[in-house]
């Protein structure tokens, strides 16, 4: 299916958002994930199911000074 991450388009055949985070390889614990305009809790991650033409915004934070 195709998707948009990032801005970007992307096929994925991911079936959650937490299986898309891992095989993107952000670094989970300083992450907040983004679905269609909807913030995602963490916990939901797994719960998350990645559709046609969703659009996922992945969003890390760096500390620094």
């Amino acid at each position: 299916m195709e998707i948009r991450l990032n801005g970007k388009k992307q096929t994925t055949e991911c079936a959650s958002l937490s299986i898309l985070i891992k095989e993107s390889g952000f670094d989970r614990g300083a992450l907040i994930a983004e679905v269609n305009q909807q913030v995602i809790k963490q916990n939901d991650w797994a719960d998350t199911p990645i559709r046609e033409g969703d659009e996922i915004e992945l969003l890390s934070f760096v500390g620094g000074g």
